[in-house]
């Protein structure tokens, strides 16, 4: 007699269909868990498949993929299975014994009933450590070093998703480490974009056409400031929107009129669309206006849905840099560009040669 542990008997015999009973009380029960479970293989079969991906320098499609797994599961829950989602282990050998396609599973599938029906008995006497040993071996085979090592020198946050990920799976519940990781990741990247970058903006007399330039050291107008919004108008970045438009009337209240550079607003919802809209009101209360250029459809869109901007305020709304310039310095303070030496816009030699004029 032995003490090694062996894997014991496996079930010689197919399992029975069944049909799973979808009462309110059991969906009520099992919601959580199933949640979690599926979060848990959803993630797995996502994350073994891009790593394949890489590795064997081709692309997946994740849609396919989530409709794969549950139209699998689906099937599975008439044949009294459990949920089954995309391995690490057996992925890992099959990349190793070369299957290049999907009819490896299929083989593996028609093996595995004829391990079933003939050699389950058998199992009785496999040793549980050489079966460990055979999934360390495959698992330390799929750690990508080379891409662990790009995470950490390349984006603290992201190293702070994969230490505490990484940490929870060894010492909490898988299924609560795989919530951790996702949570936090989510966290993160929504806290990332609420805060867009809120940049100004610059015409360069250096640049072909003058174009934009964030060059701090580069002249303003005293009438009017361009800046350039990078990101998505949401409601997590409304306030965060707010106070930078607040700063700039504060630190330069003589520039009473702002034009937002909206080529890099891909997305903006009700919220969004009100804090420019309130922005607007503001300027002109203050004496100026509110114009937005380059206008994204995403952007326009829900401008129009939430009617911030009527027939008047769509006239402050430009597609290109020239027509803006042009329509917004006939608003200007003639008076305040005498005096003034910048000469940004073209537009300013003719009020240069007008007011100097014998």
């Amino acid at each position: 007699m032995t003490h090694i542990a062996t894997v014991g008997a496996l079930p010689d015999s197919f399992p029975p269909l069944s049909a799973p009973v979808l009462t309110l009380e059991n969906i009520k029960m099992l919601a959580p868990a199933a949640l979690a479970v599926t979060l848990f293989a959803l993630t797995e079969a996502v994350s073994i498949g891009r790593a394949m991906a890489a590795r064997g320098g081709y692309s997946i499609n994740g849609n396919q993929e989530f409709i794969g797994q549950g139209l699998s599961n689906l099937a599975g829950s008439f044949f009294s299975g459990y949920v089954s989602t995309g391995s690490f282990n057996r992925t890992g050998v099959n990349y190793e014994s070369g299957a290049k396609t999907p009819m490896a599973a299929v083989f593996a599938g028609l093996l595995l009933i004829f391990v079933v029906v003939l050699v389950a008995p058998y199992a009785a006497y496999l040793p549980k450590a050489a079966m460990a040993g055979v999934l360390f071996l495959v698992a330390w085979g799929l750690i990508d070093w080379h891409e662990i090592r790009e995470i950490i020198s390349f984006s603290t946050r992201e190293t702070v998703v994969l230490a505490v990920t990484f940490f929870s799976a060894l010492f909490l519940d898988l299924e609560f480490a795989i919530f951790l990781g996702v949570m936090l990741s989510l966290v993160l990247y929504l806290e990332k974009v609420s805060k867009p970058r809120i940049l100004t903006r610059t015409p360069d007399k250096n640049l072909p056409n003058h174009a934009f330039s964030t060059d701090p050291d580069l002249p303003q107008c005293q009438q009017l400031r361009f800046v350039g919004i990078e990101g998505s108008l949401f409601f997590g970045s409304v306030n965060h929107m707010e106070e930078k438009f607040g700063k700039i009337r504060a630190e330069h209240p003589q520039q009473k009129h702002l034009a937002v550079i909206c080529e890099g607003i891909n997305f903006a919802d009700l919220q969004g669309s009100h804090a420019l809209y309130k922005e607007a009101k503001q300027r002109q209360a203050d004496g100026g206006n509110l114009y937005l250029i380059n206008v994204k459809e995403g952007l326009w869109d829900a401008l129009e849905a939430c009617e911030c901007f009527d027939k008047e305020g769509s006239r402050n709304v430009f597609q290109s840099k020239s027509a803006a310039i042009h329509a917004i310095y006939q608003k200007l303070d003639k008076s305040l560009c005498e005096g003034c030496t910048t000469h940004l816009f073209k537009e300013c030699s003719g009020t240069v040669a007008t007011h100097t004029k014998p």
